[in-house]
């Protein structure tokens, strides 16, 4: 489960079947009660009406469950059809009954007053969500890499691989080992070290060669690294096939673990495994 993936729109909803489901105890008829005289079996709320309480409120709450649980667990179906879709008609079928109840009610009172409005925000929150890009902001913002502190040697604490924002150190060379005047990260300095030999040097070599003759670098230079997407974005399986297994959501670090072709090879934080094919826009960590 992802819960960075909720946006402002998930939001609105949630907070609409918090209201709805407050509502559902409330009277649903209003009246003046004479003094003297017990009301108190004239009061009722959606609890004493089986068919106001499923075709309504709990029709409503359940409809967005189904949304929130599409949106941190997507790709879950139902006949075919996605769980969000399934969430978006039950809101809309919530507000459809909800209506024609309080035109037919004579006296409305404050369950159906309050369902109402809660309707209205829900089924309005699950429809505009996909399309208003106000809603579609993520609700909780992606966490910053944390920022490396300088120690006494020289060192950066907390580098190292699977760590945004981390500088990785070139190989065969030691942490806080200074690189002399002029050379290049990973080559042997003029005065050399025992036991490093110039093959050391030749990744980079090779990697310029490969950007000046126009082809692509050797799978093997290739360094994971941590990104972020800007919007949401479809995560396909290696194997080619078209239905995505994941989508991965702004506001949360992935892992790039390999580049095939313009796309990349994305590791998910449960271990999930696909080609992202739209890199464009994407956040280094």
């Amino acid at each position: 489960m992802n819960i960075r993936s909720l946006t402002r729109g998930d939001g609105v909803v949630i907070g609409a079947a918090v209201v709805l489901f407050i509502a559902s105890f409330l009277d649903l008829s209003g009246f003046d009660c004479p003094s003297g005289v017990d009301c108190s079996g004239y009061s009722a709320n959606a609890w004493d009406s089986l068919s106001l309480l499923m075709s309504i409120y709990l029709a409503g709450i359940i409809g967005a469950a189904l949304l929130i649980v599409s949106r941190v667990m997507p790709g879950r179906k139902v006949a075919g059809f996605e769980l969000g879709q399934f969430g978006a008609a039950f809101t809309v079928f919530a507000l459809w009954t909800m209506f024609w109840t309080i035109i037919d009610a004579s006296e409305a009172g404050a369950g159906l007053i309050l369902g109402l409005l809660a309707t209205i925000v829900l089924a309005g929150g699950a429809v505009a969500t996909p399309l208003v890009p106000a809603l579609k902001a993520p609700l909780v913002g992606a966490p910053r890499p944390a920022q490396a502190v300088q120690s006494p040697y020289g060192q950066q604490p907390g580098q190292g691989y699977g760590y945004p924002g981390a500088q990785q150190q070139p190989y065969g060379a030691q942490p806080g080992q200074p690189q002399p005047y002029g050379a290049q990260p990973g080559q042997p300095g003029q005065s050399g070290q025992p036991g490093q030999q110039p093959a050391q040097a030749e990744p980079p070599q090779a990697a310029q060669q490969a950007s000046q003759g126009g082809g692509a670098a050797p799978a093997g230079d290739f360094t994971p690294f941590w990104f972020a997407v800007p919007v949401a974005r479809p995560l396909y399986g290696e194997d080619g096939t078209p239905a995505p297994i994941a989508e991965l959501a702004p506001g949360t670090w992935y892992l790039a673990v390999e580049q095939r072709g313009a796309g990349l090879i994305a590791q998910t934080q449960d271990g999930r495994r696909g080609v992202l094919q739209d890199t464009t826009g994407i956040q280094r960590g």
